[in-house]
C-alpha cells in the first residue's frame, strides 16, 4: 500500500520481504529523497493523510494479525505517535481511509457482517471522532463525502419497521446532522437491479449496479437534483449507463484518486476477452480504450495456427486456423473505438444448474469452440464458497494451454456468494443461505454443479478435475469426501481442510473473525454442523481417492501450514493399498499464503498445476 500526501511531499508505503504479511512502515521525503528514519513501524495495514500534508494516520495489527489501532504521527515532530482509536471487539477489524474530497477520515471498524464508521475532520483533527451510527447486528454502510452531505451505501432500514434490506441502498444526510438515523434514500432501485459500490467525483457519482447478477456501471451528474424527494427513480436522474462489451464481462474499478476528474478508470474482460483498460469521459460521455491485453498468437494476426488435442480414439491433431480477434464496436457510432474478444475461438455460457433443494446455481462454462458436448472431454471446475467472495472470471491467458487441449473450465457460483463486480452471486440472503448451520449447501451446490458437467456430456465421467484456494478447500475437500469417485484429480492450494479444530483454537490469526462466517464451534449446533462437513474430520476409510496435489507454504498466517500436511496424512493413511493414484504435498519453504511474488514465479507454479493435471488425466 502506498499514499501520497496532498501536498506531494512525502509517499508512505508498506513492504512485506518475508510472506508473512507483517508489513512495515516507510515514509519517504520525496523533495529529498531520503527514507525518514524514524517513521518504521511493523504491522501496518491501511495508511491516510490528513489534509496538513503533515499528519499520518495508519492501523497496525494485534498478535492474531488483526487491525484493531489507529496511530496519527507528525511528520515535523518527535513525539511518539498518538493512538486515536482502538477497537477491542475481537471479531472487528480497523481500516483507515479519507473520503475522496480529502474533507474526512473515515475509520471503519468492520466485522464479516457488520460496520460502525467514525468520522475526523481532516483539517481540523484536535476536533476529535464522531460515530455515525451505532453498530448493529446484520448493518453494514460506507461513507463518502459530497458538498455538504455524506452519502452512505448501506443495507440499513431506511424506513421505520422495516429489517435489514437484502441488498444494498444509497442514502445521504446533511453533515451537520449525522448524529441522526434518519437517513434520506437517494436512489429507488427496483426488481432485479442492486447497488454494490458507488465512486465519487466533484461533478459526478458512480454507481455500480447489477442486473441479474450482471455488472452494469451508470454516471449521475451531482449534485443530484433531488431535494427532499426520497427515493427517486434511476432514471429520473439523467443516468449514463457506461459502454460495456459483453453481459458475462468483469469490471474492476481503477485507482481513481483523482476527485476533480471527470474520467473513471476500469479494467474490462471477460473469459473470452483480454483485459482493457478503458478511460470513460463522464463528462462528455464517450470513452477511450487505452490499451488492451495483447495474445501471442492471436491478437497479432500473425498467421499461426492454434491445435487442438482431440480426445476420441484417433490422435490426430485438430488444425485451428489463425483468425483475427473479434471486434466489439462501440454503441456511440460516431467513436471509432473497439474492444476485441476471442469468442471465434473460445465459447463462454451461463447456464442455471438445481441444486439438491431445486435452488438454481450459476454455472459457468469456458470451452474451445472445436469442442463438443459428446462426453469424451478433460474438465476442470473451480470453486470457493466463503467470505462472499466471487470467483475471478476474468480473463487468463494461462488457461489457454488447457482449453487448446480440448478442456472444459467451469465456474460454480455457488450459496455463499455476495453480488460482486466480477459478475455472479445473489445478494445477502444468497450468502447467508451459505454459512454458518447453512454452509453444507455451498457443497451440495458444488456437487450438483460438477454432476451437471457429466450428465449432460461435457466432460466425460471419467476425466473431471477440481481446484480450489485457501478457504475453497473446504468446500472441494468436503466434495471429495461425499463423491470420491465424482473427481479424477484436485489441486487444493494452500487449503484450510481442519476447520474443526483451527476454529476451536482461537489463539490463531483469522479465528475469532471466522465465527460469522462458519459458525463457533463452542455451540453445540455450530459445532456438530462443521464437523459434518469438515475435509480432515471425514476421510472415508477404505476408498480410492482421486489423485492429488496439494501446496503449502511454510510462512502462511492465515493457513496453517500443518492443515496440508494433515490431510495429505491421513488420505494416505485411510486409502486402500491398492490405490494407485499419487497423494501428493508440495511445500514451499519460502512464500506466505499468496505465495512468492513475481510474473515468472507465478508461471512456474502453474504450469507445475497444469502439468499434474494433465498426466493424471491422461490427455
Amino acid at each position: 500500500m502506498c499514499r501520497i500526501s496532498p501536498d506531494h511531499r512525502y509517499l508512505a508505503y508498506t513492504l512485506d520481504v518475508t510472506g508473512r504479511e507483517l508489513f512495515m512502515l516507510h515514509v519517504k521525503d520525496l523533495k529529498t529523497g531520503s527514507i525518514l528514519s524514524k517513521t518504521n513501524v511493523e504491522g501496518v495495514v491501511s495508511l491516510a493523510w490528513a489534509k496538513d500534508g503533515q499528519t499520518l494516520l495508519y492501523t497496525v495489527i494485534d498478535d492474531l494479525q488483526r487491525p484493531y489501532k489507529v496511530f496519527g504521527r507528525r511528520m515535523d515532530s518527535e513525539y511518539e505517535d498518538m493512538l486515536l482509536f482502538e477497537e477491542k471487539d475481537k471479531s472487528c477489524c480497523v481500516d483507515i481511509t479519507s473520503t475522496k474530497d480529502c474533507q474526512f477520515i473515515t475509520i471503519n471498524s468492520n466485522s464479516r457482517t457488520s460496520s460502525e464508521v467514525y468520522l475526523m475532520d481532516s483539517a481540523d483533527m484536535r476536533g476529535g471522532l464522531e460515530r455515525i451510527r451505532e453498530r448493529e447486528c446484520g448493518v453494514q454502510y460506507f461513507v463518502e463525502h459530497h458538498d455538504g452531505f455524506f452519502y452512505i451505501l448501506t443495507n440499513a432500514p431506511l424506513e421505520d419497521g422495516k429489517m435489514v434490506a437484502d441488498n444494498y441502498q444509497l442514502a445521504r444526510c446533511s453533515v451537520g446532522n449525522i448524529a441522526s438515523n434518519k437517513w434520506q434514500n437517494v436512489v429507488q432501485v427496483t426488481g432485479d437491479v442492486t447497488i454494490e459500490d458507488m465512486d465519487m467525483f466533484d461533478k459526478h457519482l458512480v454507481l455500480v449496479l447489477h442486473k441479474r447478477g450482471i455488472p452494469v456501471i451508470c454516471s449521475l451528474p451531482m449534485p443530484l437534483q433531488i431535494g427532499l424527494k426520497d427515493g427517486m427513480q434511476l432514471d429520473d436522474l439523467n443516468p449514463w449507463f457506461l459502454p460495456m462489451p459483453a453481459d458475462m464481462c468483469t469490471v474492476v474499478p481503477g485507482s481513481n484518486h483523482d476527485f476533480k476528474s471527470s474520467i473513471f478508470r476500469a479494467v474490462i474482460s471477460s473469459p473470452v476477452m483480454p483485459e482493457a483498460v478503458v478511460d470513460y469521459d463522464l463528462s462528455r460521455r464517450r470513452f477511450t480504450l487505452v490499451h488492451q491485453e495483447e495474445v501471442m498468437g492471436i491478437s497479432n494476426n500473425s498467421g499461426k495456427s492454434r491445435s487442438l488435442i482431440n480426445h476420441g480414439e484417433s490422435s490426430e491433431t485438430i488444425e485451428v486456423p489463425e483468425i483475427s480477434s473479434k471486434k466489439t464496436s462501440n454503441p456511440k457510432g460516431d467513436q471509432a473505438q473497439a474492444w476485441s474478444d476471442l469468442s471465434e475461438l473460445y465459447y463462454c455460457e451461463r447456464i442455471e444448474v438445481f441444486s439438491h433443494d431445486a435452488v438454481k446455481i450459476h454455472l459457468t462454462i469456458i470451452r474451445s469452440q472445436e469442442v463438443k458436448q459428446n462426453s469424451e472431454n478433460p474438465g476442470l471446475i473451480y470453486g470457493y464458497g466463503a467470505y462472499g467472495e466471487v470467483l475471478d472470471k476474468s480473463w487468463r491467458s494461462d488457461q489457454m494451454s488447457l482449453l487448446d487441449r480440448g478442456w472444459v473450465l467451469a465456474f460454480a457460483d455457488v450459496r455463499q456468494v455476495l453480488i460482486s463486480v466480477r459478475g455472479g452471486g445473489g445478494g445477502k440472503s444468497w450468502h447467508d443461505a451459505g454459512r454458518g448451520l447453512q454452509k453444507p449447501n455451498s457443497i451440495y451446490d458444488f456437487i450438483a454443479c460438477s454432476k451437471y458437467l457429466v450428465e449432460e456430456g461435457y466432460v466425460h465421467k471419467d476425466l473431471l478435475g477440481a481446484m480450489a484456494f485457501s478457504a475453497g478447500g473446504i468446500l472441494i475437500g468436503a466434495a471429495v469426501n461425499m463423491c470420491p469417485d465424482l473427481f479424477r484429480t484436485i489441486v487444493l492450494k494452500v487449503p484450510f481442510l481442519d476447520i474443526c479444530n483451527t476454529l476451536m483454537d482461537p489463539s490463531l490469526p483469522l479465528t475469532v473473525l471466522d465465527y460469522e462466517e462458519f459458525g463457533d464451534p463452542k455451540n453445540f449446533s455450530d459445532f456438530a454442523t462443521i464437523q459434518s462437513y469438515s475435509p480432515y474430520d471425514n476421510v472415508q476409510k477404505g476408498v480410492c481417492y482421486p489423485a492429488m496435489l496439494v501446496t503449502a507454504s511454510f510462512h502462511d498466517s492465515r493457513v496453517g501450514v500443518w492443515e496440508a500436511a494433515k490431510w495429505v496424512a491421513r488420505v494416505r493413511e485411510y486409502i486402500p493399498v491398492n490405490c494407485c493414484q499419487p497423494i501428493l504435498l508440495k511445500t514451499n519453504m519460502h512464500s506466505g499464503h499468496f505465495g512468492e511474488g513475481g510474473r515468472y514465479k507465478h508461471c512456474k507454479d502453474t504450469s507445475f498445476e497444469y502439468a499434474f493435471l494433465i498426466k493424471m488425466m491422461g490427455t
